[in-house]
């Protein structure tokens, strides 16, 4: 049985040789902090969202009502 490659699944994925620790330390950092921004931002565009709608709604409602006043006001 021949000896198999021990970094032969870093070389399948293009890294010549294994990742020193401290390099995947800081890229493990440098995810977490783009993670964080990404939730921040999915916060605040939640926000935005629930905003658009409840004024959606509210130009609904006085639609309805302005609607409803209209038909009242022709029966009279």
């Amino acid at each position: 049985m021949t000896k198999q490659d021990p970094y032969w699944f870093f070389k399948k994925w293009g890294f010549p040789e294994p990742i020193p620790a401290d390099s995947t330390a800081q890229k493990l950092q440098e995810l977490e902090d783009r993670i964080k921004v990404l939730e921040e931002e999915n916060v605040e565009t939640t926000n935005t969202l629930y905003e658009l709608m409840n004024s959606i709604e509210a130009v609904d409602v006085r639609i309805d009502i302005l609607t409803a006043e209209k038909w009242i006001n022709k029966d009279v």
